[in-house]
C-alpha cells in the first residue's frame, strides 16, 4: 500500500485522457462535430491538467454555483476546497448556436488541434471584477492575471471534459513531461514518502538551491518541478531552464536526493491563491510538501512577501493534506560566508547580497557579470550563453 498522500478528494488519480486504443475514433467523431469552440492558451493549459490527472478529482469546466463558490470562499458546492476557478470562456454568439447538452470540440487558437470534446451542461455569465478581486486581490489590469480575465469571452461554458491529445508535450519535453501517476510510481521505487515540491518558472539561483537544500535535509527527497506553459514575457523558456537546473542538479546536489521534471501548466501570477493550487496539485502528484518561500507566484508588488505562506493558515481542517514548508527569505551574508535567513544570520543588512530571478534576468539582458555568490558558475554560463544570442 502506497504510503504517499492520496490525491486531492480521491483514493485514486482521475486523468480524463481518453485512452490511446480509442483515441482515434474519438478525434475522428470530434472532427465531425458541428460547433468547434478556440480555447486560449490558459484554458489549453487547464484541458492538459485535466488530461494527466494534474487537476484530479475534477471532471470538465466548472458551472456557475462552483465558480462563485471557488472565487468567495475557495469551496465547490459539494464542500471540495478548490482555490482557483477552473473556467472555458466563449463569444455571446457562439454560446447562443450551442444547445443544451451538445456536445462540442475545444481547439488550440494557436495550432488549431482539437484537444478534447466537452459536452456542454451550463451557459453562464461571470462578474469579471468579482473574480478578480477574490483570487488576484486586485483590478488593476495591469496585472497579467487581470488581463486574461478581462479579455475572455462573454459567456462560460460549462460540462465534462473527455481530453483527446497532450499536444507537443510528451515529444518536446521527453523525459521532463511526468504525470502524476508517473511521479508517484518514481517516488514509491526510491522509497520516498514525504517528498517536498519546488515550484520554478525560473533558473535556479543560490537562493532557489539553498530552499531546496533545506528541504532535502527535513524530507526523503525534492521534486523540482517547473512550469512548462505559457509564461509572461521576459521569462526564461523552458530548454534552457532545464539545462541550468541540470548543471545545478549535476555539479551541487548529492546523487538521488532530487527529480526535476516539468507540467504543462500556465502562470496565473495570483499570489497566495496559487500557492494553494500549486500545493493541491503537487498533492496529486504525489508531495506530502511545497516549498513556499518569499513571495511565491507573484508579480510586481501585488501580494506582500509573506502573503502565500499566510493563507495557508485560513484553511479549514481537511482542506489540503499537502502542507507548505515555509522558509524565511534567503540571502548570502558576505560575513558568514554562505547563505542564510534572518533566523540564521546575526549580521546586518549591508552584509546581505539578496537575490533575486528578476534582478539575474536583468543583470543577463545587460551583459553584466554575475558574481558566485549570486549564482553558479555552471548555471551562469548557460544563461548567458542564451541572452548572448
Amino acid at each position: 500500500m502506497s504510503k504517499l498522500v492520496p490525491p486531492h478528494g480521491e483514493s485514486e488519480l482521475k486523468p480524463l485522457l481518453v485512452p490511446a486504443v480509442e483515441r482515434a475514433e474519438e478525434l475522428k467523431r470530434a472532427a465531425s462535430l458541428k460547433k468547434k469552440v478556440p480555447m486560449t492558451s490558459r484554458e489549453m493549459s487547464d484541458v492538459l491538467m485535466m488530461a494527466m490527472g494534474a487537476y484530479t478529482p475534477i471532471d470538465g469546466f466548472m458551472n456557475q454555483a462552483n465558480w462563485e463558490g471557488v472565487c468567495a470562499h475557495m469551496k465547490m458546492t459539494d464542500g471540495l476546497f478548490w482555490p482557483i476557478p477552473i473556467t472555458l470562456s466563449t463569444s455571446q454568439a457562439m454560446a447562443q448556436s450551442i444547445g443544451d447538452e451538445e456536445e462540442i470540440a475545444l481547439f488550440d487558437q494557436e495550432s488549431g488541434e482539437v484537444m478534447a470534446v466537452m459536452t456542454v451542461s451550463e451557459k453562464y455569465v461571470i462578474e469579471r471584477a468579482f473574480e478578480c478581486q477574490h483570487v488576484y486581490r486586485t483590478t488593476n489590469p495591469k496585472h497579467p492575471g487581470v488581463q486574461k480575465v478581462m479579455a475572455q469571452g462573454e459567456v462560460n461554458l460549462a460540462g465534462r471534459v473527455r481530453c483527446l491529445s497532450e499536444g507537443e508535450y510528451p515529444e518536446k519535453y521527453k523525459e521532463l513531461y511526468v504525470r502524476p501517476a508517473e511521479s508517484r510510481a518514481v517516488f514509491a521505487q526510491k522509497g520516498w514518502s514525504k517528498v517536498a515540491a519546488f515550484q520554478t518558472r525560473n533558473p535556479m539561483h543560490r537562493s532557489h538551491e539553498h530552499l531546496v537544500k533545506i528541504a532535502v535535509e527535513v524530507t526523503d527527497g525534492v521534486f523540482i518541478h517547473q512550469v512548462l506553459g505559457k509564461l509572461k514575457e521576459g521569462d526564461i523558456p523552458a530548454e534552457v531552464r532545464t539545462a541550468a537546473i541540470a548543471a545545478m542538479i549535476d555539479h551541487y546536489f548529492v546523487p538521488g536526493t532530487v527529480i526535476q521534471a516539468g507540467y504543462p501548466i500556465e502562470m496565473r501570477y495570483a499570489g497566495p491563491r496559487e500557492a494553494l493550487m500549486h500545493a493541491l496539485i503537487r498533492q496529486n502528484f504525489g508531495c506530502s510538501h511545497l516549498i513556499v518561500g518569499r513571495d511565491h507566484a507573484g508579480v510586481g508588488d501585488y501580494y506582500g512577501p509573506f502573503d502565500a505562506q499566510h493563507i495557508f493558515d485560513t484553511l479549514w481542517p481537511g482542506a489540503l493534506i499537502t502542507q507548505p514548508l515555509k522558509i524565511d527569505i534567503t540571502f548570502y551574508c558576505r560575513k558568514c560566508y554562505g547563505m542564510a535567513t534572518a533566523k540564521t544570520c546575526p549580521h546586518g543588512q549591508e552584509e546581505h547580497v539578496n537575490i533575486s530571478g528578476t534582478k539575474q534576468r536583468e543583470m543577463l539582458s545587460q551583459g553584466e557579470s554575475i558574481p558566485p555568490e549570486f549564482s553558479r558558475p555552471e548555471v551562469v554560463e548557460i544563461l548567458q550563453s542564451y541572452y548572448q544570442k
